[in-house]
């Protein structure tokens, strides 16, 4: 599961060979492994969705534990599989042989694995298992290693457990490259936990079930798409359980988890539910009602059947307002489509360089031009707290030469540390005075409506081509359609529904606007829409009233009282 990022550490110093990276591991800190631990009720909860409960032949499936670390779920697995087995078998003088295929339990640190191997052995001697059958079958069911690179026997019939959550950067080059060699959804930024998931799911047998609890981001952003795409294809996901703000840990964490239970089989109906009380009477009853043939009246689960798509996000919040993004996306075209452009503003690298008041930064006029930042538009309109931000391009594209601005350069080499040290400037040395993005001088001139990356609602404000933006803000331009009366269309619960069941929640409950998800809102084109809600568009931006602008959204996109309904969901929760 997610750690703190203020607490994580880089793993190591680089590394050349991956194998030392895993040794590396093998001594690591909870923090640095990223694993944090399950309670016990909500691993009994997973395993009883998942079909493993003692009713069952547990001594015929073959169970895989990926990452045990201090047995949260492996203890309750052993314990279940004892049960049974004593159950069901007329005599455990087989046990050995019996047993043997049922668990592979993988653990990359020394320490958890002895500490665990101890926990079972007080387990195995209170089922009155022998001390030598015990150390058999912890021999033959225990691997040590990196479970993304260790060998597997076989396929299993169960796969569940609570993988880590470790960021990219911090894993040692090395190992990262020999992960992205042998593991296909290593996208873009994806965290360890994927990886985890693709190989657990490609070892099971056909009909197997994975039961997981990690972080939910993959669902909906960028670097899940591959992972969403490989269960569209060919697994069912057929529960969701959203665990966000519950207790289901022994120690706080700051990602938004969720339990998964995803079997290998023809895609079908998805139950959801959302966050569930952590008790064992509560998660027993919904797990009850999540199994039954029949949802049970007022059991607050729910079914649906579009969920995985090809590399789509997945939504699982409100059925009524996926109903309406559905009605919408089949009715409407994209933002970008429709006639808009959507951007974000300049990364530099290094703020305090390229950054600062524009009247006294000591460059040419042309060099340099009036930024926009988030502070700037805070109350909802711009206003210019007279920063500027330096501009080392020409108008095609390239880089200015030194030689031609004397005051540029003699700015650049003043502050050379700061700027050679950044990673842009270290990948392309003869480029080292660039900013991060290329800047368009052109875009300071164009009306522009600008909209913070993260926000609680949506902030859209309109700027009239005067301010170029800071990479915090992203941008929208048109020339097809009124900015003004965008702007009244993006403040309504239109961009807010759509981002909402889009993107990723962060804590506090607020959405990332960015541009991949903007550019999924649905908008008519310009010429479609009659000149009387035109009119009604660009009033309501103007006089700021939100519920004119919902008023005159409805009619652009002819929405039903019920789905009225769902938008003011939407629009509830901005003034949450």
């Amino acid at each position: 599961m997610n750690i703190r990022p203020n607490k994580a550490k880089q793993l190591s110093l680089p590394i050349l060979d991956f194998s030392e990276a895993v040794n590396r591991l093998a001594q690591s800190s909870v923090e640095e492994r990223g694993a944090v631990f399950t309670k016990r009720v909500v691993v009994e909860f997973i395993l009883d969705l998942s079909g493993y409960t003692i009713d069952r032949p547990l001594h015929r499936f073959r169970l895989l534990e990926p990452s045990f670390g201090d047995g949260s779920f492996l203890l309750v697995v052993v314990e279940r599989l004892l049960i049974a087995y004593t159950n069901q078998a007329s005599d455990r003088a087989r046990i050995v042989e019996d047993l043997s295929d049922a668990i592979r339990a993988v653990e990359v640190h020394r320490a958890s694995m002895e500490n665990t191997r101890a926990k079972l052995r007080d387990l195995f001697q209170a089922h009155g298992i022998s001390e030598t059958d015990a150390q058999k079958l912890l021999t033959t069911w225990f691997i040590e290693g990196d479970f993304l690179l260790v060998d597997l026997p076989h396929s299993f019939t169960h796969a569940v457990g609570n993988p880590p959550y470790v960021r990219q950067e911090l894993i040692p080059d090395a190992l990262l490259a020999e992960y992205r060699s042998r593991y296909d959804t290593i996208y873009d930024r994806a965290d360890l936990y994927v990886p985890f998931i693709e190989r657990c799911l490609t070892g099971l047998e056909p009909g197997g079930s994975l039961g997981f609890i990690c972080a939910d981001r993959w669902m909906k952003n960028k670097y899940g798409g591959p992972l969403r795409a490989m269960v569209a294809d060919d697994y069912h996901l057929a529960y969701y359980i959203d665990m966000v703000d519950t207790p289901a840990f022994d120690s706080e964490v700051s990602a938004y988890p969720a339990i998964t239970i995803i079997k290998r089989e023809k895609p079908g109906p998805t139950r959801i539910a959302h966050p569930p009380q952590i008790n064992s009477a509560a998660l027993s009853k919904l797990a009850q009602a999540m199994q039954a043939d029949t949802l049970p009246k007022g059991s607050g689960v729910l079914e649906t059947m579009v969920v995985a798509q090809d590399q789509a996000p997945w939504i699982l919040q409100s059925l009524d307002q996926l109903a309406v993004i559905r009605r919408l996306e089949a009715e409407f075209p994209t933002l970008e489509e429709a006639g808009c452009k959507v951007g974000i503003g300049v990364a530099t690298g290094a703020d305090a360089v390229f950054i600062g008041p524009f009247e006294s930064l000591d460059v040419e006029p042309s060099r340099k031009l009036p930024l926009v930042m988030t502070k700037d538009i805070e109350d909802g309109t711009v206003q210019w707290r007279g920063l500027g931000v330096i501009n080392p391009f020409e108008e095609e594209g390239r880089l200015v030469h030194l030689a031609d601005y004397p005051k540029l350069a003699r700015h650049f080499k003043l502050h050379a540390e700061a700027i050679r040290n950044r990673n842009c400037a270290k990948k392309n040395p003869k480029s080292w005075y660039r900013t991060i993005d290329r800047i368009y001088p052109d875009l300071t001139h164009r009306p522009k409506l600008l909209i913070p990356d993260i926000k609680g609602k949506a902030h859209i404000v309109y700027e009239d081509g005067r301010l170029y933006p800071h990479h915090n803000l992203y941008f929208i331009t048109t020339e097809e359609w009124d900015l003004k009366a965008l702007q009244a269309v993006l403040r309504s619960g239109i961009a807010k529904l759509f981002v909402s069941l889009y993107s990723t929640q962060m804590r506090g409950g607020y959405l990332r606007f960015q541009a991949q998800y903007l550019r999924r809102i649905r908008l008519p084109r310009w010429n479609e829409i009659p000149e009387a809600i035109r009119k009604a568009l660009v009033d309501a931006a103007n006089t700021r009233d939100v519920e004119a602008c919902n008023r005159a959204a409805m009619n652009v996109y002819r929405l039903t009282p019920r789905e009225q309904a769902a938008m003011e969901g939407a629009v509830n929760k901005d003034r949450s």
